[in-house]
């Protein structure tokens, strides 16, 4: 996918492009993982709307905790659920983060190869 220690720097156009896909992947892999989770509470919570779903989703996912309203008593499928979906936003944040940074140290490390003229 991408080039090897003993090839030229790819142009910017072709790094410009790679950066795009990879934004592009790590927002798939977000959305689907929104999707998990919304899915998941509205299926395991029925005091939650969609709207209260899509808010503890986006909260797990984005690492800040969840909205559930002490009130609301949860089964063991909602707390086994709850548990996973938090474990899983983890590793998605992780494999986001990974893969939109990919192309950027690629090309950093590459270059720094290159210049060192250690790419024999």
């Amino acid at each position: 996918m991408y080039e090897n220690r003993k090839q030229p720097l790819a142009p910017k156009h072709i790094y410009r492009k790679r950066v795009t896909n990879n934004a592009l992947i790590a927002s798939l892999i977000v959305l689907g993982s929104l999707l998990i989770g919304i899915i998941g509470y509205k299926m395991t919570i029925p005091a939650f709307d969609w709207y209260d779903s899509l808010l503890n989703a986006s909260m797990i996912l984005s690492g800040m905790g969840p909205m559930i309203d002490p009130s609301i008593p949860l089964t063991k499928a909602a707390k086994v659920f709850a548990s996973l979906y938090a474990l899983f936003s983890g590793v998605t944040f992780l494999t986001t983060f990974g893969v939109l940074i990919a192309p950027i140290l690629h090309r950093f490390f590459h270059k720094i190869h290159l210049e060192d003229g250690s790419s024999q």
